[in-house]
């Protein structure tokens, strides 16, 4: 298998309707016709004494599978066996993106804005620093900060004293629904303060 030589992926999309000796845009109904006839005719148990025949046989079956699937079909006519190596590497659904961005145009288009922002640096370099530490950096809310210290032996006390105070009434209803708020967070009577 390792001497045979590679077929090369062509995108004219004829090749599979030679092999069933039809002409590209035959209907299902002819492609059905000459498949069961060339199966019938290279069948390998009918040609035992023809070692080829098993390798038509599967040539005629892979031309039938991909003709009688009408994505497999759409994709080998317009893209050849090309598409349909596409289409096994990114999916079916990505053929026509994949062949739309490796076009002479795309390309260009690519190029271009590299040249433009200076080998893409620069236009990485605006949107990280204005989203990290300009006018589009994350606003905390009601103006808060969140940076505050808290040692660890304080929170712990403050753990210690509501697990004391709140320990002996345990919570027996669970919310109804989504926006219904919990007893934990509806007393109000837990809040780890943060101001030091």
């Amino acid at each position: 298998m390792a001497d045979q030589r590679q077929r090369a992926l062509s995108t004219s999309g004829e090749a599979l309707y030679q092999i069933l000796g039809l002409e590209k845009g035959a209907s299902h109904e002819e492609i059905k016709k000459s498949y069961r006839k060339l199966a019938l005719k290279h069948h390998p148990d009918k040609n035992l004494d023809n070692p080829d025949a098993s390798d038509k046989f599967k040539e005629i079956n892979n031309a039938h599978s991909i003709l009688s699937d009408i994505t497999k079909r759409n994709i080998y006519d317009k893209y050849g066996s090309l598409g349909l190596y596409v289409a096994e590497q990114f999916g079916e659904e990505n053929v026509n993106t994949y062949f739309m961005l490796s076009s002479w145009w795309a390309k260009g288009i690519f190029v271009c804005c590299g040249l433009i922002t200076g080998c893409y640096f620069c236009c990485c370099l605006c949107c990280c620093c204005n989203c990290c530490f300009g006018k589009c950096k994350p606003k905390s809310p009601a103006g808060e900060e969140y940076e505050y210290y808290v040692s660890p032996e304080d929170l712990e006390e403050q753990i210690r004293t509501d697990m004391e105070n709140d320990g002996a009434t345990p919570i027996v209803l669970q919310p109804t629904n989504a926006s219904e708020k919990t007893q934990l967070i509806g007393d109000g009577r837990r809040s780890y303060n943060t101001d030091g």
